[in-house]
């Protein structure tokens, strides 16, 4: 059975432009990476314990410390280059990047160290145009953008 995640993608209009909210993740892997390194909140799930749109809430709030929305459009799923399947949701909102609140997590780094660092999930937050958002986001979430756009928001 494939590793499933799941997430939502916040969107907004902005002097007339579709935008989106993405995050840069956190730790010392991801630091010097740009285009191609940013997502959406997201995050795995066990299907015979929660619901993927469930999930898919609690890691937005994890990961940003932000209200989920209450009206989530589907924007399907996708199956990732590891095999991975993720599910996702478009809804309307608008925060401020700048007051995202990240949890954490144990990073062993260099790897086989010995030595422990705490990274924040997502270490920013940034509202990008849909042209953008293709170019800082990871590859295999794309489809989301394209999908995105399609429903005219």
């Amino acid at each position: 059975m494939p590793r499933r995640s799941a997430g939502l993608l916040m969107y907004r209009r902005h002097e007339g432009v579709l935008e989106v909210l993405l995050m840069h993740p956190g730790g010392p892997f991801w630091a010097r990476r740009d285009d191609g390194a940013w997502s959406f909140p997201k995050g795995e799930y066990d299907s015979a314990v929660e619901n993927a749109l469930d999930a898919a809430k609690r890691e937005f709030v994890e990961e940003t410390g932000f209200a989920p929305g209450a009206c989530h459009v589907s924007l399907g799923e996708a199956r990732q280059r590891s095999g991975k399947l993720v599910s996702a949701w478009a809804f309307e909102g608008d925060c401020d990047p700048e007051a995202l609140v990240s949890n954490s997590f144990e990073l062993e780094w260099p790897p086989r160290s010995g030595k422990f660092q705490t990274c924040a999930e997502a270490d920013r937050a940034a509202w990008f145009t849909t042209a953008a958002a293709r170019k800082k986001l990871l590859p295999g979430l794309v489809v989301f953008i394209d999908r995105l756009e399609a429903l005219s928001v």
